[in-house]
């Protein structure tokens, strides 16, 4: 690659400034580039600057795939930037100047210390200590040498039970113990350290465990005053005996000003702020003078009492100091603002409004310390407190579950209705579509990822500052390479950039774009928020009562099912809509940590569509699967998510300790897992591996994924009857299939989560002539007409259902194959398969008032989140595949 690439801020206009840096993925046209030191970024004028960059992932030959790059923070962004690669030695080394190791200069590079004991990373603005033990995330947080912060912690509560009644539960307080810290990178641009740990107990002779192992990764950019703070935590308590009644992270804060000098910031609703002094000055019957109370307001240092109005500075100890502020978003629909003068005294209210930017900081004239949380009132109940501001040593602590909400209650929604045997199990699903199974609906194992962002000031800064720190917080700008720059590199399969040069694709367009907006609007409508919720939408809708089925077996939280994360990305990828990549991200966070689990004897499965995400007895990859995580990774350079990968890279022996067809298999007399003989379904069970060794191969060169994945690969297209075969006998320890099984078995469900988007992407990745052989037989039969299937099989597919979604598969054989008949029955089939998403009045909304709902909402025909997935992702297809032959 010679010629420079456009990255653009996907919010349109630069931000003002990046206090913490910017990380972005980006990928390369295969055999372009050779390695990511040979990487350089310049801004929109051309103008060299500081660059990090990584890889991610490489193609088959060695090239660079994707790449991590970094840029610094800065006070003036470039409009644009380019990435252009030229062969040369590091960039970054070549563009950073030499440490001096003076704090506060503008330097270009991130400083890295490391003892037996500690971390130490400067990033030329601002300082952090972190301990390689013990309870302290990090011992200190300086602002150009002054500490602003000191011994943050992770702090939880544990209730013991939910009364009923007049009854009463006792509470424990748990406070984080870190176990492990890696330097996982070390600048010169970026610096990430990931911290490990539990909680344990903080009085002995309690509980006497440790629960709620963590994660923590702080990240530094070279220049930055800020510090992000990923934090993700699994949830290992018992659900019947266990209830969270308050999870989040405390600092200390230093403060030495006097009372009046001392100054908090708690953002509310639109951009507004509470800006208070702990000792206030305002609205005194006496006035100490303007140029006092102007300073006071601005955060400035007041003059010296002894120029004050005497009537004020005579009586400065008659004003009450407040010491302690509280907000609490118990809600997406409010949150409460009040203050007290210390404990023991009642509290005052202040204010009440909608929706907090979940921000607030703590100050006086020599700094403080500021600290937003990301997806703040939409990841509810959360909570902001202060405590102790008319001390030397406040609090803040950022509770991610508010310790005022009712404690979290994990337990199964019903007793089982009887449900002992699998006949009754299935009865159950013909009736609500709920798969039951005793103790399956455990919520043990399962993750919550929150992002925070912690802000180091020198000074208490100006209330118009603080609100554009709240909104990078909880809004954090982002760079992304452009849709027609990662469609014209060859990632991702079949799709391209959107394009309304015909009538025809203008009206395909446009119902796209109704069926996302209609989701957006489905989301604030039904307030689709809480914190294990937020990023789910609902499966199907309920006419009668104008609800969608949230109390209805497998009808309620989608929990990734037909694949709307999948929908969602190709949506973003060619459009680069930051509205649709926030929804996509928002969705990967939950299903990629809430829906799967992350510890326990279903480590590494998802489960399916349920009244509660964890509920539903069908613990299976085609949930947790790699092919919808995998956008984000490569987009974003984001860890976390890298981490849930690497978590799967073993997921083929889950087949050994659970069987995914367990209840309807029809050898289930016979069939017994076994290491040589598991039985693996060809649609998502091998879609879902695929995609996880396929990630893994491209992310580490791990050869036991790489053989694994060209091994079945192999496999499948020697099977008599390829992917129709439908289940191949699967030898754990060998990695392959055995290639004698001469069955005919067609499931509507096996191409729909994920295998069709990862199998064009195989295609055209590996040379494996047989596997290509055998996925266009699959795709050219599918919808095939009877007399078709009977002449190349010997008989009719049965269980041909979702025509509409598996058009695609018609659209793929009628590109490869170059047939325009294929093409046109691929179009009918897509307008055939969904007429109700075809019909004009299936893009219109219908408003429903009260009294027949507690809102006003919109409802619209489309209202089944399988059909509205799928119809997205055959025509995204469809449109890249044969979209010339659209009428």
């Amino acid at each position: 690659m010679t010629d420079s690439t456009l990255i653009r801020w996907i919010d349109g206009d630069a931000p003002a400034e990046t206090s913490g840096g910017t990380t972005w993925g980006m990928p390369f046209a295969r055999g372009t580039v050779a390695g990511a030191g040979s990487l350089a970024v310049a801004d929109a004028n051309g103008t060299p600057v500081p660059s990090q960059a990584w890889p991610l992932a490489t193609w088959p030959d060695g090239s660079l795939k994707w790449a991590g790059i970094a840029i610094p923070a800065t006070d003036a962004p470039s409009s644009s930037y380019q990435v252009a690669s030229d062969g040369a030695a590091s960039p970054q080394a070549a563009s950073l100047p030499p440490s001096d190791g003076t704090a506060g200069q503008g330097r270009t590079r991130v400083s890295v210390t490391e003892t037996a004991d500690a971390i130490t990373v400067d990033t030329g603005a601002l300082q952090m200590a972190i301990n390689r033990s013990g309870s302290r995330l990090f011992s200190s947080l300086s602002r150009d040498g002054r500490p602003v912060a000191r011994d943050a912690r992770l702090v939880s509560l544990l209730q013991d039970g939910i009364p009923e009644g007049a009854g009463t539960a006792a509470r424990e307080s748990f406070t984080g113990e870190v176990t492990a810290v890696v330097l996982e990178q070390g600048g010169p641009v970026r610096a990430v350290v990931r911290l490990e740990g539990s909680h344990r107990p903080d009085v002995r002779g309690g509980s006497g465990r440790n629960w709620l192992p963590f994660v923590i990764r702080f990240y530094f950019y070279a220049n930055a005053r800020s510090v992000r703070m990923v934090h993700s935590f699994i949830w290992d308590g018992d659900a019947n005996r266990d209830f969270l009644a308050g999870l989040g992270v405390r600092f200390t804060v230093p403060l030495e000003a006097g009372l009046h000098d001392r100054h908090i910031r708690i953002a509310g609703a639109d951009g507004g702020f509470l800006t208070e002094a702990v000792r206030g000055l305002t609205g005194l019957r006496r006035d100490p003078g303007d140029d006092v109370r102007d300073a006071q307001i601005a955060g400035r240092p007041t003059p010296p009492p002894a120029t004050w109005n005497p009537e004020v500075s005579e009586r400065l100890h008659l004003i009450p100091a407040w010491s302690d502020y509280t907000l609490s978003q118990l809600s997406a629909d409010g949150f409460e603002l009040r203050k007290r003068t210390a404990a023991g005294h009642g509290w005052v209210g202040i204010s009440s409004g909608t929706r907090s930017a979940g921000f607030c900081s703590l100050s006086d004239t020599r700094g403080g310390l500021g600290v937003g949380i990301k997806d703040f009132w939409q990841s509810h109940p959360g909570q902001l407190d202060i405590r102790g501001a008319a001390t030397g040593e406040a609090s803040l602590t950022a509770w991610l579950y508010s310790p005022q909400a009712q404690p979290m209650d994990l337990r199964f929604y019903h007793d089982g209705l009887g449900q002992d045997t699998f006949e009754e199990q299935l009865e159950g699903l013909e009736i609500t579509y709920e798969d039951y199974e005793p103790g399956f609906g455990n919520p043990t194992g399962i993750a919550r990822t929150h992002e925070l962002t912690l802000f180091a000031y020198d000074a208490t800064p100006s209330t118009e500052s603080l609100a554009a720190d709240a909104a990078a917080a909880s809004t954090p700008a982002l760079l992304q390479a452009t849709p027609g720059y990662l469609h014209s590199v060859g990632v991702f399969g079949d799709w391209d950039p959107v394009d309304r040069s015909t009538p025809a694709r203008a009206r395909l367009e446009d119902r796209l774009d109704f069926l996302f907006d209609f989701y957006t609007g489905q989301v604030e409508q039904r307030r689709w928020y809480g914190f294990w919720n937020y990023g789910d939408v609902m499966h199907t809708y309920d006419f009668d009562r104008h609800v969608w089925r949230y109390d209805v077996g497998g009808y309620a939280w989608d929990n990734s099912e037909l694949s709307p994360d999948l929908w969602l990305w190709y949506s973003y990828l060619r459009s680069g809509r930051a509205d649709i990549f926030r929804f996509a991200e928002a969705m990967t966070r939950h299903t990629g940590e809430v829906d799967v689990y992350h510890l326990g004897p279903w480590k590494g499965l998802g489960s399916r569509h349920n009244v509660q995400h964890w509920g539903c007895s069908a613990k299976q990859l085609r949930i947790s699967t790699p092919a919808y995580r995998r956008f984000y990774y490569y987009l974003t350079a984001d860890e976390r998510t890298g981490d849930l990968l690497t978590e799967l890279v073993d997921s083929d022996q889950n087949f050994l300790g659970l069987d995914p067809v367990r209840k309807v298999r029809p050898d289930a007399d016979t069939y017994r897992p076994n290491r040589g003989a598991l039985g693996v379904g060809l649609g998502t069970d091998w879609g879902s591996l695929a995609a996880t060794w396929l990630t893994d191969w491209e992310r580490t060169g791990n050869p036991r994924s790489r053989d694994r994945l060209l091994g079945t690969m192999a496999d499948i297209g020697a099977l008599k009857y390829g992917f129709l075969t439908g289940e191949a006998l699967y030898d754990l320890d060998k990695g392959r299939f055995d290639t004698g099984r001469e069955l005919l078995q067609v499931s509507h469900l096996s191409a729909v989560f994920g295998l069709v988007e990862i199998c064009s992407e195989l295609v055209d990745l590996v040379p494996d002539p047989d596997f290509e052989r055998a996925w266009l037989q699959y795709c050219r039969l599918f919808l095939a007409t009877k007399e078709e299937q009977v002449e190349a099989v010997g008989e009719p597919l049965a269980g041909i259902y979702l025509t509409q979604a598996h058009s695609r598969l018609t659209a793929y054989a009628a590109a490869r194959l170059d047939d325009a008949d294929l093409a046109a029955r691929a179009w009918e089939s897509f307008a055939e398969g969904g007429e109700h998403l075809n019909h004009e009045s299936a893009f219109t909304l219908r408003r429903i008032e009260p009294p027949h709902v507690l809102l006003p909402v919109d409802e619209a025909p489309t209202v089944s989140t399988n059909d509205t997935a799928q119809f997205g992702l055959a025509a995204i297809q469809n449109l890249a595949l044969i979209g010339k032959h659209l009428r």
